[in-house]
C-alpha cells in the first residue's frame, strides 16, 4: 500500500503541467466559487460556534474547584471540534456540488490518456451519486473520528490517535476525487470496491489535498485543480490495468 500511496502523491507533480495541456483551468470558476463560498460559510460558523459548544462542556462540571482549568480546556476542545468536523464538512459539500463540473475534467484527461472515454452521464444523474457517495463517506468518516478525536486528546499518545485522524480524512478524499473518473465505469457499490482495493492511491492523493487546504486562501483555489486532476490520472491507469 506505502508504494499506491506515493503514486498518489506524485502524481500531483505533473497535475500544473496537465492541467495546462488540455486547458482544464476554466472548468474550475465554478467550483473554485462554491469552494470560497463553502469556506467563509464554515469559518464563519466555526467562529460563532465555537464558544458555544465550549460553553456547553464547561458546564458538565458540577464541582466549584478547577473552574478555570476546564473553562480552558473547554474552550480548545470546543475549538478542536469545529476545526475538524468543519474541515470534513466543507470537504464533503465541495466535492458533492463539484462533480458535475469534475466529470468533463475527468473525462478529457482520461481521452487524453485513452483516446477513448464513455459516458452518458447527465448533470443531475452525476450530481445525485456524488451527493449519495460523499453523504455515505461523511457518516462513516464522522463515525471514525468522533472516538479517535476524543483519544487524540490524551497527552503524548494523542498523537498517533492524531495522525489516524488526518489519514482517515486523506482516504475520504482522495476517495471522492477518484469517484469522478469511476462514475463512468463502476455503479455504486462496484466504485466503493474499487477505491478499497486501491486506498493507498485515495489516501496519497487524499494527504496531499489536506496539505493544500492548510495553505490560507491559495490553498482553497487550488485544491480542486490539482487533487482531480492528480487522483483522475491515477485512477484511469488503474482502470487500464484491471482491462
Amino acid at each position: 500500500m506505502l508504494t499506491n500511496i506515493f503514486e498518489g502523491i506524485r502524481a500531483y507533480f505533473s497535475a500544473f503541467e496537465l492541467l495546462n495541456k488540455l486547458k482544464l483551468w476554466r472548468y474550475f470558476a465554478i467550483p473554485v466559487l462554491i469552494s470560497i463560498v463553502t469556506a467563509v460559510i464554515v469559518v464563519a460558523l466555526a467562529y460563532i460556534l465555537s464558544d458555544n459548544i465550549g460553553d456547553q462542556i464547561y458546564h458538565l462540571w458540577i464541582f466549584s474547584w478547577g473552574k478555570e482549568v476546564v473553562s480552558a480546556i473547554s474552550n480548545f476542545i470546543g475549538g478542536a471540534l469545529v476545526i475538524v468536523f468543519g474541515v470534513v464538512i466543507y470537504r464533503h459539500i465541495i466535492m458533492a456540488f463539484s462533480a458535475p463540473f469534475m466529470s468533463p475534467v475527468s473525462e478529457k484527461i482520461e481521452k487524453y490518456y485513452l483516446g477513448k472515454v464513455h459516458t452518458d452521464a447527465k448533470f443531475s444523474i452525476t450530481l445525485a451519486r456524488a451527493l449519495r457517495i460523499n453523504v455515505r463517506n461523511l457518516f462513516k468518516e464522522i463515525l471514525f473520528i468522533i472516538p479517535l478525536f476524543f483519544l487524540s486528546l490524551i497527552p503524548v499518545v494523542g498523537i498517533v490517535f492524531t495522525v489516524l485522524i488526518f489519514l482517515i480524512q486523506a482516504y475520504y478524499a482522495g476517495f471522492g476525487n477518484m469517484d469522478y473518473t469511476l462514475e463512468r465505469h463502476y455503479n455504486y457499490k462496484d466504485s466503493i470496491t474499487f477505491v478499497r482495493k486501491h486506498k493507498g492511491i485515495a489516501i496519497g492523493n487524499g494527504i496531499v489535498f489536506m496539505l493544500l487546504l492548510m495553505i490560507p486562501v491559495v490553498g482553497i483555489i487550488l485544491v480542486l485543480p490539482l487533487s482531480v486532476v492528480s487522483a483522475t490520472k491515477e485512477t484511469v491507469k488503474k482502470l487500464h490495468i484491471n482491462e
